[in-house]
């Protein structure tokens, strides 16, 4: 069984309908990255899956699990954490105080507390650098650390990323590039949205290309890199 398995999703905000009989599954362990020009309702498939879309049909399953039967807030506890695009850190307070509300659902284990809070500073020692520092005073790079670190906090089994590298200078996405590696290789599951094909193609193992709502092409990572389709639509080349 599918860590996670999407089946026949149709999602749509107050207007026409976004996503159009959306199906793809991810295996536990895998990392998933969805690529497609900015209307391609890239963002919506995230959303649908944290609950976030009024209007939703079909299956979101998550172990088995049918998230659209449950509200919004309680979908972190079943262990999938989002990154929303833009960062949204909490810019009146610290670092690590932004940090240990991500791990919210755990706030009665002290000590998991920390032990995930160690984890994510070894990831990203620069937050360790401005642990007591503002938030909202930290570079974009710096925030955006702040938010994955944020939703590693909870110890998720699915992590969910929107436009990750959305406005980053070249060497923070290069730095953003090797944490994602990281992350997947500590066991934990991750779908990307990212419309930076080269960075999503280069960290995933398999992809799916989203266009009007639809998926319209999947496979492999590496295979995608080279389809002359992929190559001319998104890279230029």
């Amino acid at each position: 069984m599918s860590l996670l398995e999407i089946k026949n999703l149709e999602a749509a905000y107050d207007g026409p309908t976004v996503l159009h009989q959306v199906n793809l599954a991810v295996e536990q362990g895998a990392f998933i990255a969805v690529i497609g020009a900015n209307t391609a309702g890239k963002s919506t498939l995230l959303r649908s899956i944290s609950g976030l879309v009024p209007q939703t049909r079909g299956e979101i399953l998550f172990e088995g699990e049918n998230l659209l039967e449950l509200p919004a807030h309680r979908i972190p506890a079943q262990g999938i954490a989002h990154v929303p695009e833009g960062r949204h850190v909490f810019a009146q307070m610290a670092v690590e105080e932004n940090l240990l509300l991500g791990g919210y659902n755990r706030r009665h284990d002290s000590a998991g507390l920390q032990t995930a809070l160690a984890k994510v500073l070894e990831l990203f020692p620069r937050l360790g650098e401005r642990r007591k520092q503002l938030a909202g005073t930290l570079s974009g790079g710096e925030q955006q650390m702040v938010a994955i670190a944020r939703a590693l906090m909870g110890s998720p089994k699915l992590l969910l990323l929107d436009e990750p590298s959305h406005g980053l200078a070249p060497k923070i996405v290069q730095e953003l590039h090797s944490a994602l590696l990281a992350i997947h290789q500590s066991g934990v599951t991750v779908l990307l949205v990212e419309q930076n094909v080269k960075l999503a193609l280069s960290v995933a193992n398999q992809a799916f290309v989203l266009q009007n709502g639809r998926v319209v092409l999947q496979g492999k990572s590496a295979e995608l890199l080279d389809d002359s389709r992929i190559r001319e639509a998104y890279l230029g080349i």
